[in-house]
């Protein structure tokens, strides 16, 4: 239906809405990461925190996890980026081109 925002890209934006998961997703953006190792970025969560907000991430499509002996290593999952940025730019097809030349006048 028009107007109507997929329900793939509905979770991810409210996986995305949490800064934390935000940082979780750059982290596994370069390479798999285990729970253990992305908990030892964030000081003030707990790992349990960690593989919630982890599973927030998988549950909207955003990481995949991935067996590793005993281990479970997250990834980013490129096709949930990809629908996510096709519904942006179905809703905004301008809008990066027109924010291009503003950020220069800024000087950005």
């Amino acid at each position: 239906m028009p107007g109507r925002m997929p329900p793939t890209s509905q979770a991810a934006l409210k996986a995305l809405a949490e800064p934390r998961r935000v940082a979780m997703l750059r982290l596994v953006r370069d390479r798999p990461r285990s729970v253990g190792d992305i908990a030892g970025h964030f000081g003030d969560i707990t790992q349990q925190a960690v593989s919630q907000h982890l599973r927030e991430l998988r549950e909207a499509g955003l990481v995949a996890v991935h067996k590793d002996g005993q281990r479970r290593l997250y990834v980013l999952r490129p096709e949930g980026i990809e629908g996510l940025e096709s519904f942006l730019r179905d809703l905004w097809p301008s809008g990066l081109e027109r924010l291009e030349p503003a950020a220069e006048e800024d000087g950005g």
